[in-house]
């Protein structure tokens, strides 16, 4: 599965040989909005090729698609990789909880059993193959979490050659161009949207509903950000129509995709019954990511993992970010300690 130049001409896919074909599987489930299932769904395939399993990505959740539909063939090319649907009546398991509930997603597993803990950094370790060893024998593994973990596969990578050398950043930036190429609707909209665009091109993304940054640290990082680069278009991707308005009100030349904006603090992507179609609105999100990727210059939060993986699939140096939370000691420290929890 080679990645589209035209989505990311920046990033390409580097070699990580496959071992021996697989004989047993590992079922990568997810939590959490796109990012985060993205970024956690590269450490479960990162321990799949370390394990010599075949990877299978499982998103029935019904965060973006209707419960039961996986959202993730959906909107990704996913080449050969087998349907979750195969595994149903799988009891070879490990853990052995999930033996006759491999269908089941993580969030209706808290719910059920963990009194809707979902705060709880660590509940995943219950429910998911202990990354701390590359021996089990069952013939299905599962794997969730609702962050990234490559801090937890570092001594096992370490003693790898195919991955000796590489950083953490270059091992996302791999997996999310060999695993995440979008589809095609996704990628006709970016290139199209992408081709109006005029240069220099500042991206923006503020994330407003249910997890709020500081909109007046973002507009003074704009202010400043455009005094280095004049006459630069801004691209704006927000879940908030309040936000979009403001920023379209504050600068010129503002550009933004349609898509779906919801009332305040309603969450865009859930589990619920929503207005619009998950899918479709999940491609939008998409849209956005991957026109942040394509922008000359980030400005966002790096506690967002949305904007984190522009960052990463449009391989933008540290000189081309902007984080709004940079000195902000709870959020740093927060995602220092939490790829080892």
């Amino acid at each position: 599965m080679s990645a589209d130049p035209n989505i990311s001409p920046c990033t390409a896919p580097l070699d990580i040989p496959a071992g021996a074909p697989a004989r047993n599987a590992l079922l990568i489930k997810a939590k959490g909005g796109l990012g985060n299932r993205m970024l956690s769904a590269v450490t479960g395939l990162v321990y799949a090729d370390l394990t010599g399993r075949a990877p299978v990505v499982d998103w029935r959740d019904g965060v973006y698609a209707p419960l039961g539909e996986n959202a993730y063939p959906a909107l990704f090319e996913a080449g050969d990789m087998a349907s979750p649907d195969t595994f149903a009546d799988t009891t070879d398991v490990v853990p052995a909880f999930w033996q006759g509930r491999v269908d089941l997603a993580p969030d209706h597993v808290i719910e059920e059993f963990e009194a809707g803990d979902h705060a709880n950094a660590r509940i995943y370790r219950k429910y998911s193959v202990d990354l701390s060893t590359l021996s089990t024998d069952e013939r299905l593994a599962v794997f969730w979490s609702y962050l990234p973990k490559m801090a937890r596969l570092r001594p096992h990578l370490r003693k790898d050659p195919r991955f000796q050398g590489m950083s953490s950043d270059a091992i996302f930036a791999a997996y999310l161009a060999k695993y995440f190429q979008p589809n095609a609707r996704v990628r006709r909209e970016v290139d199209a949207f992408v081709g109006t665009l005029p240069r220099p091109v500042l991206g923006v993304h503020i994330r407003y509903t249910d997890r709020k940054i500081s909109l007046d640290r973002v507009t003074a990082l704009i202010r400043r950000r455009l005094s280095k680069m004049p006459g630069a278009a801004l691209f704006l991707a927000t879940d908030s129509g309040l936000v979009q308005e403001r920023i379209s009100g504050e600068f010129e030349r503002v550009f933004v995709t349609p898509k779906y904006l919801p009332e305040a603090d309603e969450r865009l992507h859930s589990t619920q019954e929503t207005p619009f179609d998950k899918i479709r609105e999940a491609e939008n999100a998409m849209i956005d990511m991957w026109i942040l990727s394509r922008c000359d210059h980030l400005i966002y939060s790096k506690n967002s993992t949305f904007s984190l993986c522009s960052a990463l699939i449009g391989a933008l140096g540290a000189d081309q970010q902007d984080d709004v939370d940079r000195y902000n000691l709870g959020i740093v420290a927060k995602r220092m300690i939490q790829p080892y929890i």
